[in-house]
Parts: structure tokens; C-alpha cells; sequence
């Protein structure tokens, strides 16, 4: 590759190293059964559940690919399938008892990047990065 590297791949790379530390923090702590795919469905898992169609969507993968990934964390403990209360028919995904046993962990490392990060950029450039790709957010996700 020549020339500087475009704004999305710096991000994606920056976003690699978190995910792995986070992925390798809650592995020590006895959760080593998630897979990188199985954490992108974890992380769009909304606080009062979400539905299988968005959670695909979400992670930009199919509902079959999604369908798949839940059913491994669902026998891993991870999150459990319960009725929406908006829709009889419908399904939610949410967290269960082993899923959120991990999320103070990974939370914990995610604070840890973050600190390490503005350790090396510096305080005013760490919170200009975050006031940056919060800006950004507005018209890159959909689903903020």
C-alpha cells in the first residue's frame, strides 16, 4: 500500500486492537468460548433485548448467519430467546446470566484502551478524537 491510509481503515484498525484486548481479557476470565463473530452479535444486544432480524442487520450479516451465532451463545449461556411484549409472534434475544457476568469485564478493558489511548495522544486530543467520531456517528450509524 502507498500513500497515507484512508480515515476508515486508521479507525478499523483501532477498533481491531480494542476488540481483541476485550476478546482476550474476558477469555482470562474464564469466558473463551466467544468467537470475534459471536462478540459483534454481543455488542448490538440493546439493554431490553433485541430482535433477530435487527441484530443482523446490525452486524451485516444474514439472518441465518445471525440465527446461527445466537443458537451458539444461547447453549453457551450467553443470551436466552424471550418473548417481545410488543409482538406475541416475535422473539428477543437478551443478555442472560453468563453474558452478563462478562460485560463488566470486557467494560472494564474497554476503559483500560481508552485510558491507554489517551495516555499516549494526550488529554485535549483524546477528547477532540471522541467529540470527532461522536460528530461522526451522527451520519455514519443508522442505529444511534
Amino acid at each position: 500500500m502507498t500513500g497515507p491510509v484512508n480515515v476508515g481503515l486508521l479507525m478499523f484498525i483501532a477498533h481491531r486492537a480494542m476488540e481483541q484486548r476485550v476478546l482476550d481479557a474476558i477469555a482470562a476470565a474464564g469466558y473463551d468460548d466467544v468467537t470475534v463473530a459471536q462478540a459483534r452479535i454481543l455488542q448490538r444486544i440493546a439493554p431490553d433485548g433485541s430482535r433477530l432480524t435487527d441484530l443482523a442487520e446490525q452486524a451485516q450479516i444474514t439472518k441465518q448467519s445471525a440465527a446461527f451465532l445466537v443458537d451458539q451463545l444461547e447453549k453457551a449461556g450467553y443470551v436466552e430467546r424471550v418473548p417481545d411484549p410488543s409482538d406475541a409472534r416475535a422473539r428477543l434475544i437478551r443478555f442472560a446470566e453468563r453474558g452478563l457476568e462478562a460485560i463488566p469485564v470486557a467494560a472494564a478493558v474497554a476503559a483500560q484502551v481508552e485510558e491507554e489511548w489517551g495516555r499516549h495522544l494526550g488529554a485535549q486530543k483524546m477528547r477532540q478524537l471522541r467529540a470527532a467520531l461522536t460528530l461522526l456517528r451522527e451520519i455514519t450509524d443508522p442505529y444511534a
